[in-house]
């Protein structure tokens, strides 16, 4: 388990699996399609966990796994010019070593999920908040073997 630190706070993005690689490849988080807002939330310190509801954006193949990890490691939310008209808002983030997790075999154990049959409900907003107790859950689980 992670040591809390004072006012430590736990995070879930929800991109697909490909868009999270390409963000542990530059070590930058983004949620929501570039809004800075949810990003803003974020301190140092805090921690966060990717779900990939599905392999690649736009497509139908699922993923419903956890992807990654991470510790916000400063507070600064900056922009970059991706296109002509997307400038999307990202965070600095240490990436932890980790392996992906099924959802479906934590179901029953995270509290966020208050509607077990509709679990993929939980995930609507693309970003949200969670208690230690689930963190610590799933982040167990991704670290079981990943130093092995």
């Amino acid at each position: 388990m992670i040591q809390e630190k004072r006012n430590t706070r736990y995070w879930v993005i929800v991109a697909s699996k490909d868009h999270v690689k390409t963000g542990i490849a530059e070590g930058i988080a983004q949620a929501c399609h570039g809004k800075s807002s949810p990003l803003k939330r974020m301190r140092k310190g805090d921690f966060i966990i990717y779900y990939s509801g599905k392999l690649v954006m736009g497509k139908p193949e699922k993923c419903q796994e956890f992807t990654a990890i991470c510790e916000v490691v400063n507070d600064e939310v900056y922009q970059v010019q991706v296109s002509e008209d997307f400038c999307p808002s990202r965070r600095v983030i240490e990436f932890l070593p980790g392996k992906d997790v099924p959802i479906l075999p934590l179901l029953n154990d995270l509290d966020f999920i208050q509607n077990k049959k509709n679990w993929g409900y939980s995930f609507r907003f693309g970003f949200f908040e969670i208690n230690q107790r689930d963190f610590d859950i799933i982040y167990s689980q991704m670290i079981q073997e990943s130093y092995a």
